[in-house]
């Protein structure tokens, strides 16, 4: 009688059937996963880009905004460059004149009661006490006009100097201040037309660690905050400037003591030196004193010709400055201070911002290149998720033409 049962070979073939399905059933669905965790991805690239821009946008669309009560109203634009292409009011400053690509500083004035005259020139060093007029808008009953100890603080005046400082004690109208770092821009502001208030002063920077491959946006609120990340994975980070081509020019207010210029510092009186010196009686870093004529004339160079114009004949464009022309001078306050800054940087009107995110996931980028900017372990093309970019552009509310 026969026994029930499989030969050794009908074993074989079956065993062989059932692997041939298995492998193509995991061939189809092995795609699929390598689809899902892409997709998944992908979605957090993107969320990562919109939260690095939505936070560049909140605080470049601020920039420049100045004081709205005691002296010195109006956008910081009117007195010293709001935007610097380098790191600035922190620990770790980059040196005055600096320019980079991928690092951007911004002061504005928050909405705040922190506003007030000093009552004493100085400051005599980088530490110092600052005395407050009572001012108008300071809140009543309180002698130190709203500010507080850890504020960070701006100080300046009309000319075009100023300096950041942190409060660090607070007695009655008396301030104690310290600048994190570096030496004063000036040691000799002059009272009742000084003004201190509350700063915003924002760093943003691309921080690079090949070492660990670690990639992120930082950021900075005030000297004696900490850096810390905004996102992860940012595989480039690019700030373009574009400034009006036009140099500023002198016109006189109705009812102003002064003439203004109509953007930037005004000069000092034809008899008066500036007193950060560094340049001739009546001049400053954005007028020159023309020595036939005796008139005070724009000292940047008029950059119209390199710019379209509409058949009315007016400006139709902004301009793109370079690092060239935002590094070579004339310099504010002067050449020989510690804190120079280009004079070109007070053209400045609109800020183009260039991100691009990376997956944080190396089995989904290939082989650095056009696709990938920092190389990943993925061997296969299915499986790749490229860089994703985005650029914009922000006209800051307190930069106007």
């Amino acid at each position: 009688m026969r026994a029930h049962g499989f030969s050794i070979l009908e074993t074989v073939i079956a065993m062989a059937l059932l692997l041939t399905v298995a492998g193509v059933a995991i061939a189809l669905v092995d795609p699929g996963r390598a689809s899902f965790a892409t997709q998944l991805e992908s979605a957090d690239m993107q969320q990562r880009l919109r939260v690095a821009a939505g936070a560049l946008y909140q605080d470049l669309v601020m920039a420049g905004a100045g004081a709205y009560q005691s002296a010195n109203r109006g956008a910081l634009s009117h007195y010293f460059a709001p935007i610097l292409p380098y790191r600035q009011g922190t620990n770790h400053d980059d040196p005055g004149g600096t320019f980079k690509t991928d690092t951007i500083t911004m002061m504005y004035v928050p909405t705040t009661a922190a506003q007030a005259t000093m009552a004493i020139g100085g400051p005599l060093g980088v530490a110092a006490d600052i005395t407050l007029n009572r001012d108008a808008g300071c809140p009543s009953g309180d002698a130190a006009c709203g500010f507080k100890n850890g504020m960070a603080a701006l100080l300046f005046d009309a000319s075009g100097d100023y300096d950041t400082f942190t409060i660090t004690n607070v007695h009655s109208n008396v301030l104690h201040v310290e600048r994190t770092g570096g030496s004063l821009t000036f040691a000799d502001y002059q009272p009742n037309t000084t003004t201190l208030v509350q700063l915003a002063g924002i760093v943003y920077y691309l921080k690079s660690d090949t070492s660990t491959g670690s990639y992120q946006l930082m950021s900075r609120d005030g000297g004696t905050g900490a850096d810390v990340p905004v996102v992860d994975h940012l595989a480039a980070l690019r700030f373009d400037y574009y400034g009006d081509p036009r140099p500023p020019q002198l016109h006189e207010t109705l009812g102003a003591p002064t003439v203004e210029a109509t953007y930037g510092p005004a000069p000092p009186a034809l008899v008066q030196q500036i007193p950060t010196g560094g340049y001739p009686a009546g001049e400053n870093c954005t007028f020159t004193v023309d020595p036939i004529s005796g008139l005070q004339l724009p000292r940047l160079a008029d950059l119209v010709s390199a710019v379209s114009s509409d058949s009315g004949g007016e400006i139709a464009a902004l301009v793109l400055l370079t690092g060239a022309q935002l590094t070579d001078g004339p310099w504010c306050p002067n050449e020989l201070s510690a804190n120079r800054w280009d004079a070109d940087l007070l053209r400045v009107r609109r800020i183009g911002v260039t991100l691009r995110i990376e997956s944080a996931i190396s089995a989904l980028r290939g082989p650095a290149g056009v696709l990938f900017t920092h190389g990943g372990t993925s061997k296969s093309g299915s499986r790749w998720l490229p860089d994703q970019q985005v650029t914009f552009q922000v006209s800051p509310r307190n930069l106007g033409r």
